[in-house]
């Protein structure tokens, strides 16, 4: 990894000018499988490889941010990112011949050669072959190891808000399909929860989990806050293990605001001052009705969600010099 350089005061705000490196839609010259740079064109797998061999996946959603005043790429939270990436593969039964850290390498290798000067999505993926079908497993398989990157502007400081409601769908707990595992599999979850949100007039689904109780959105942890206090199901609610909820959890405590992990009922955020989705994907991004009820003004994101996204926004472009390890420099 390159060495972190600071550069400008704590908390300065990072501008977020991004310049184009490719048209839009175009694909990147290369993505990154198990140990080598390949170029775009030259990746291909035989169709039969397409469906089943997808049970098995595992991935990660990693972001990288375009700090335009220091001229320099950051990687958010890689090795932590890369952590859960080899727990997911240890959960399915996967003997990975990569370590983290030659996953790590090869991340910032391919956002090298790719020349990304830009906000970017990231996803390390790995599956194993096609050798077995169905609903069969075969154990201790060596995964082929993907990455690929594609550009994806950044939402933050941008105001923007969600509606959502509850959704009839049921997150899935841990004896069934583990939320802890990050695999393709799981998804299915999410996406009939958010069609039915869709259908709904909702942008987003919240999930209850077999409890129910709250448990957090599609692809995305779930915040309120009320009276001042910041609180979120614990990890045991049938959640991800999210980093960027992590990241938050931190970010506020050292800001001084209390921060309480435990069971939440659907009501409570109804009455919520502020309700917020946060994730790799998501970022941090505001609620402003569930199933109706407005929160807050119902329309515009709350003070203590605007004093996170500014600080969070500084972090993860390398601007905050006390969070300079959550941050891998590529350039």
């Amino acid at each position: 990894m390159a060495e972190l350089k600071a550069n400008g005061a704590a908390q300065a705000t990072a501008t977020t000018a991004r310049p184009q490196t490719a048209p839009a839609g175009a694909s990147p010259p290369y993505l990154w499988l198990t140990g080598q740079l390949t170029p775009w064109a030259e990746a291909t797998v035989h169709i039969t490889m397409v469906g089943w061999p997808a049970i098995g996946a595992v991935f990660e959603g990693i972001r990288a941010y375009w700090n335009a005043e220091q001229g320099q790429l950051y990687v958010f939270r890689l090795p932590e990112h890369l952590s859960r990436f080899a727990q997911s593969m240890k959960l399915m039964r996967m003997l990975p011949s990569l370590t983290p850290e030659q996953i790590s390498a090869g991340l910032v290798e391919l956002l090298r050669a790719n020349a990304v000067r830009e906000d970017a999505y990231l996803q390390p993926l790995a599956f194993t072959g096609g050798q077995v079908w169905g609903s069969r497993a075969a154990a201790d398989q060596v995964p082929e190891v993907l990455i690929t990157s594609r550009p994806s502007p950044s939402g933050l400081l941008s105001g923007r808000t969600s509606t959502a409601g509850i959704s009839s769908w049921t997150r899935i707990s841990d004896n069934v399909m583990p939320p802890r595992i990050k695999a393709l599999p799981n998804y299915a979850n999410s996406r009939l929860a958010s069609h039915e949100a869709q259908r709904n007039g909702y942008d987003q689904p919240i999930f209850l989990n077999t409890a129910g109780k709250v448990a957090e959105g599609p692809g995305s942890c779930l915040f309120m806050i009320r009276d001042g206090i910041v609180i979120t199901p614990p990890t045991t609610a049938s959640i991800l293990e999210s980093i960027t909820r992590a990241s938050v959890i931190q970010l506020y405590r050292d800001m001084g605001v209390e921060v309480v992990e435990r069971d939440m009922d659907r009501t409570e955020l109804y009455v919520a001052d502020e309700v917020f989705f946060c994730g790799t994907a998501m970022e941090v991004h505001a609620v402003t009705k569930v199933d109706g009820y407005d929160i807050g003004d119902g329309k515009t994101s709350g003070p203590l969600l605007n004093a996170l996204e500014r600080t969070f926004n500084d972090v993860v472009r390398g601007a905050d010099s006390r969070y300079r390890g959550w941050v891998t420099a590529v350039h």
